[in-house]
């Protein structure tokens, strides 16, 4: 079932989320009802908290790498980057986030990650990601560290961030947005 999208400024998404210790049928339904929230939407992947629910799972729905599945998830994940190197970011290093909708900003991000996490059965598993993978697995990790990508913006883009966020009203608990309407 499509679940509604908490936008910024609401408690659970600036809070490190709690880790998952039971691995059953309402944790299964969980994930499937965040891949289809994740395809409604449309984004290429989404973590609990920005459903609402402060557990550390994020999924993934991206057909355009070749380290995994095309959709995964993440279950009571450690991610570790490759040092990012200096410069300023690019239009190549534009995302967005379903929690603060319709805007893309660039951020820096590692090239290379390494995710150890759990499968929705609680099997370990590791992979490497490279490219647009790799920025997706840091940008939902962030998530169940409490933050949101816009929240590392710096300079006008987080003045930009700023007003934008006070002219849609939001910052605030209890806002939400339903993907596919």
């Amino acid at each position: 079932m499509i679940q509604p999208i908490v936008i910024t400024g609401d408690p659970v998404l600036h809070t490190p989320a709690q880790p998952v210790d039971v691995f059953d049928a309402g944790l299964a339904r969980l994930v499937e009802d965040m891949y289809e929230t994740t395809v409604a939407a449309p984004g290429v992947g989404l973590a609990a908290p920005q459903i609402g629910i402060s557990q550390q799972i994020f999924v993934w729905v991206y057909a355009n790498q070749t380290e995994a599945a095309p959709r995964g998830v993440a279950i009571n994940p450690e991610l570790w980057i490759e040092p990012i190197t200096p410069g300023e970011a690019s239009e190549a290093d534009r995302e967005g986030c379903l929690s603060f909708p319709g805007e893309k900003f660039p951020l820096r991000r590692s090239p290379r990650a390494l995710l150890r996490a759990q499968d929705v059965t609680g099997r370990p598993f590791t992979l490497e990601a490279t490219g647009w993978f790799a920025r997706i697995l840091q940008h939902e990790y962030d998530h169940l560290q409490g933050t949101i990508y816009v929240d590392r913006l710096c300079g006008p883009d987080a003045e930009t961030v700023s007003r934008i966020s006070r002219e849609r009203g939001w910052g605030q608990p209890g806002l939400t947005w339903m993907p596919g309407q």
